[in-house]
């Protein structure tokens, strides 16, 4: 336990003893829902005696723990302090229903809205939202936690060019090394290493045979049975890092889920497991210099890529240069102990991460997506007229 961690502790028994019970409507005016998922709801609202816009994070108490409450409004208000993590802003409270916190309000929307399908963002804009997470992960790193659950999602933006962004959402965070049940879900922000609690749920609902309690006991020794503790390590946060990086890059994702019957990471899995030096060290750098331009549009071509020998480069990758190829392949490390760090980042910034061609495609793609979306402001500005 670090020394942030025994703080984190120490300033939640604190801070449950002097939580005060609270009117929201009294002290805030409420603009607009900001965001909602299974956590809660995020509202904008205004301080009515201030003026000052912030953000009122609600969760219901029947089903949010006073503990999780309090530590994750306790790390925002104190341990986010770098600039791209998202700060609570001292104000802690309950209602009958709720616990709520204030934090720095985002009125510009999280990353997940400016990810163009098939297309993804400027390749300059995507490498200074990377260096500004790689910033604030590392602080959380070095502070002794782990995020566990990066995605655009939860990076939000504070100002409408996304040039400065913030990491937000701590609810997932925990202490590094604690140990914590293992959790297989589709999606390819899923370790490689979470395969092995895969079906753990479903084993539990099919468990069968004999009346209700017996069905019961047979599910909850099935339960026990299947889970499995691991240690909470900062190399979750890496591989999350690396595939978010590949959806701003090209508006897609380099495969369905983390699984071994995913075809698309099998296919990963097998030019990994191939392209291993014998010391156990990739080099990726001796075929990808060999590639030509050519090679690189035949392997990104789905069935071709499969009777191709992509050499240096794996199949979904084929698009990027040599540079970003070894960052992804730092970063999406399927083994975890092997997985590169957030500080390791900053050396891959500042040179070309897609290929030409494909950089001079994405360009072309963004021109039609404006277009079509002028197109429909003028069609939609001129029903308003006719209404």
């Amino acid at each position: 336990m670090t020394a942030a961690t025994k703080l984190l502790d120490e300033m939640c028994h604190l801070t449950a003893q002097s939580l005060a019970s609270l009117d929201t409507s009294q002290h805030f005016q409420v603009v607009k829902l900001l965001g909602e998922g299974s956590y809660g709801k995020v509202m904008l609202a205004v301080h009515r005696k201030t003026g000052n816009p912030m953000a009122l994070k609600f969760f219901p108490r029947d089903s949010t723990s006073l503990l999780s409450f309090l530590r994750e409004y306790n790390l925002s208000l104190s341990f986010c302090t770098h600039p791209s993590l998202t700060r609570a802003l001292g104000i802690a409270y309950s209602t009958p229903s709720h616990f709520v916190f204030a934090q720095q309000a985002s009125l510009f929307g999280d990353l997940y809205g400016v990810i163009t399908p098939e297309v993804g963002v400027e390749e300059d804009l995507c490498q200074s939202v990377v260096s500004q997470l790689c910033g604030a992960l590392t602080h959380l790193h070095s502070l002794g936690f782990v995020h566990r659950d990066l995605k655009p999602e939860n990076v939000f933006l504070c100002d409408a060019a996304c040039r400065w962004v913030k990491l937000g959402d701590f609810g997932m965070v925990k202490a590094t090394g604690t140990k914590v049940p293992e959790v297989w879900y589709s999606s390819p922000y899923c370790t490689p290493e979470a395969e092995v609690a895969r079906g753990n749920q479903d084993s539990w609902s099919d468990a069968g045979g004999g009346n209700g309690g017996e069905r019961e006991e047979k599910m909850k020794k099935e339960k026990k049975k299947k889970r499995i503790l691991v240690s909470v390590e900062p190399s979750t946060d890496c591989w999350a890092l690396g595939i978010l990086t590949y959806a701003m890059l090209t508006g897609s994702l380099p495969w369905a889920q983390t699984a071994s019957d995913d075809r698309s990471y099998r296919r990963y899995r097998q030019w990994f497991d191939g392209a291993r030096a014998p010391d156990d060290v990739l080099d990726v750098w001796a075929g990808a210099r060999q590639e030509t331009e050519q090679d690189a549009v035949v392997c990104s071509k789905g069935e071709e890529a499969d009777q191709k020998d992509c050499r240096g480069v794996a199949p979904q990758f084929a698009c990027f240069t040599p540079l970003a190829s070894a960052l992804f392949l730092s970063l999406l490390d399927p083994r975890p102990g092997r997985r590169g760090c957030p500080e390791d980042v900053p050396g891959y910034l500042g040179g070309d991460w897609m290929r030409e061609r494909e950089r001079t495609r994405l360009e072309e793609e963004r021109k039609k997506s404006r277009a079509r979306g002028a197109i429909g402001n003028v069609k939609e500005l001129e029903g308003r007229g006719q209404r």
